[in-house]
């Protein structure tokens, strides 16, 4: 089986590299290309769950890091 990385991006998306399978809410497949995957973190994408950018312009911090990770 193929592994699965998840990679936090400093004021950017989730990046999600390897084969995965993505359902909505109701348990539909959402179609996906390739083992590339970016999913928005900042709430203002057009193509919410996926990434499309616009992060860079609402003046996202998404820098902020839980303690417990820490």
């Amino acid at each position: 089986m193929a592994e699965v990385t998840i990679k936090v991006r400093e004021n950017g998306p989730l990046l999600v590299r390897g084969p995965v399978e993505v359902t909505d809410h109701e348990g539909r497949k959402l179609r996906v290309e390739g083992d590339n995957i970016a999913f928005c973190r900042c709430g203002h994408s057009g193509r919410k769950p996926f990434c499309d950018g616009t992060h860079r312009g609402c003046d996202f911090d998404g820098t902020v890091v839980d303690d417990a990770y820490a």
